[in-house]
């Protein structure tokens, strides 16, 4: 079955790095956009990053453009997402999802809780 499985995350220092991992299976990994998402304590679902199929384009929502780097390994079935320079802001569950048409996510994986301290 499709399975998707978030690691890397736990408490960080502002202003610290973080490499998220999210681990396909169960389908071909090298056909589909995949999304970052995260959701913050309190707070509502907020897609962060998405890159296509091949790789070869990636995008961002404003607040985590500069600090945020979305890469995948098609030979790995893996998902990565590089974060640099964390803010206190960035606290939240990350989760990342397969994307089946432009934006409707049909499979997500259970998330990776990612705290930064001040």
């Amino acid at each position: 079955q499709v399975q998707l499985v978030e690691s890397g995350g736990g408490l960080v220092q502002s202003e610290g790095p973080l490499r998220l991992s999210c681990a396909a299976s169960g389908f071909t990994f090298s056909d589909y956009w995949i999304y970052w998402v995260r959701q913050a304590p309190g707070k509502g679902l907020e897609w962060v990053s998405v890159i296509t199929n091949t790789g070869d384009t990636t995008y961002y929502v404003d607040s985590v453009k500069g600090r945020f780097t979305v890469s995948r390994d098609n030979r790995k079935n893996t998902l990565y997402l590089q974060i640099s320079s964390l803010k206190t802001d960035d606290t939240a569950v990350y989760y990342c999802a397969r994307d089946i048409y432009f934006g409707a996510l049909d499979a997500w994986g259970q998330g990776t809780l990612v705290t930064v301290s001040s």
